[in-house]
């Protein structure tokens, strides 16, 4: 039996929501690993940097887990979940804010290489994690946000690798902790601008964000 137009189409995207459960499992497996490496490796080598980096990847595996909730749920749903998404964001920068000023005290001796090293591998996984999402970035407010999490990753780990990079030629923590307050300004207007599009999603759904 032949297929109307509109048939196929719906077709097509029931194909399409069917992939995206299995995309997002995969970037959350992906930010989860990156939490861990980042995280360890910041530990270990006192890199304000790279603890923002691991909060950044944090912050985006929570987004992916409600992107998944929100799959095949209603635009408010999907608003709710971008909502829940942005102010987590903007709570993981403050804490990353207080973070940077603490070791501004306290004193820290980052190790240039290894935050080179591991900016440079969570990069190359963002760029798999775009790949990922390309595809399903019109599908809803809560896949943009995944979009817009993963792009600010990608800007984030650039400055890590220049900021190790001035630590090994200054022999100063200064670089580091500069990337810290910048990691955490990029992860705040992340914060906002999944706000934004989640109000707007709302909006346009006909019932304004309260």
């Amino acid at each position: 039996m032949s297929k109307t137009k509109g048939e196929d189409t719906e077709i097509r995207l029931d194909a399409s929501n069917a992939d995206e459960p299995r995309t997002l499992l995969w970037v959350l497996g992906i930010n989860f690993t990156q939490v861990a490496v980042a995280g360890t490796v910041g530990i270990a080598a006192q890199s304000a940097g790279l603890l923002g980096a691991a909060l950044d990847n944090l912050g985006d595996a929570a987004v992916y887990a409600v992107s998944f909730y929100a799959v095949g749920r209603t635009v408010i749903a999907k608003s709710r979940a971008a909502t829940l998404s942005g102010i987590l964001l903007i709570t993981l920068a403050l804490g990353l804010f207080v973070e940077v000023l603490r070791r501004f005290f306290a004193g820290a001796e980052p190790l240039g290489l290894a935050m080179i090293l591991t900016a440079l591998a969570n990069a190359a996984t963002n760029l798999l994690c775009l790949r990922l999402l390309r595809a399903h970035r019109a599908h809803g407010v809560h896949f943009r946000a995944s979009w817009i999490f993963t792009t600010n990753d990608m800007v984030a780990n650039a400055g890590i690798v220049l900021s190790g990079a001035l630590v090994m030629i200054l022999k100063s923590p200064l670089p580091d902790l500069l990337i810290g307050l910048v990691v955490a300004g990029i992860v705040l207007k992340g914060g906002w601008d999944i706000l934004r599009e989640a109000r707007a999603a709302r909006s346009a759904a006909g019932k304004p964000l309260t």
